[in-house]
């Protein structure tokens, strides 16, 4: 097969792959595929024509696939739905990374677009290897000791869940990507709540610096769906923001993810 036709994002992070059905794919291909998703972080395949099936398909070539702890489809457990629900329910309008409330969370996510808006409706992406790389030298040194918890408590009860009952773990502020050793900070507003062993107000105003910094604009690409688009993810390298600035018209998105390591 031919080398694949890529266009970067942007100069943070990100690549198009252009001309490619994802139904088939080889082995050759899969593989720079695989070298493509370490380099850039964020892969976008637009134009494909996917059913559950063919998305939960090329999915399983890249790990297990991880269910969603608040239900899928009833027929595709693995795949939950992103729509319109109006911008005060929106849940996913803050900056993170996928589950990492749980003690492995996914490695990588994959969105497949079926409605968009002509305008708005983005999601931001935020290069943590990047914010690791800003931080000060004696910031990185003191940051390598310390670990977070993360917690699901309040998505448990925007899904009506018990938050008592949501899901915690606790993993290292700043984390090495298991494939590559590259260093990445690992920390989100959504989900980090404290520092392990320190109390929420210790905690709380280096987190709100580390929050702050982790989206500085110079880390960030957007990507403007169009119906059709895949769009894949490293949840172990890249933050990201589902913007809600299109009112009430449709966004309607498959979602699924693949399991990751424990991070370390």
């Amino acid at each position: 097969m031919n080398e694949l036709v890529v266009e970067r994002i942007g100069a943070p992070m990100g690549a198009k792959v252009l001309g490619l059905d994802i139904r088939d794919v080889d082995d050759t291909a899969f593989s720079q595929l695989e070298e493509m998703f370490l380099r850039y972080h964020v892969l976008v395949f637009p134009q494909q024509d996917l059913t559950p099936e063919d998305h939960k398909a090329f999915a399983r070539r890249w790990g297990e696939l991880m269910p969603f702890p608040y239900g899928g489809l009833q027929e595709h457990p693995e795949i939950i739905v992103l729509r319109n629900r109006g911008k005060v329910q929106d849940v996913n309008q803050h900056w993170h990374s996928d589950m990492t409330y749980e003690t492995c969370p996914p490695k990588l996510t994959m969105l497949y677009c079926l409605e968009a808006p002509d305008l708005g409706g983005e999601t931001a992406f935020a290069n943590q290897h990047l914010a690791f790389t800003e931080l000060s030298e004696g910031l990185k040194t003191a940051l390598a000791e310390i670990s977070a918890l993360h917690t699901a408590e309040d998505l448990a009860a925007l899904y009506g869940a018990d938050p008592q009952t949501a899901p915690r773990a606790e993993h290292p502020v700043i984390r090495s990507h298991d494939q590559t050793g590259n260093e990445a900070l690992y920390v989100c507003g959504a989900f980090t709540r404290r520092f392990t062993n320190w109390t929420r107000s210790e905690s709380g105003p280096l987190l709100k610096f580390l929050f702050e910094h982790s989206t500085r604009p110079e880390f960030q690409v957007r990507h403007q769906w169009s119906p059709g688009d895949l769009v894949m993810w490293d949840n172990r390298s890249v933050l990201h923001f589902a913007v809600h600035d299109h009112g009430e018209k449709q966004r309607l998105i498959h979602r699924l993810q693949v399991l990751g390591p424990a991070p370390v």
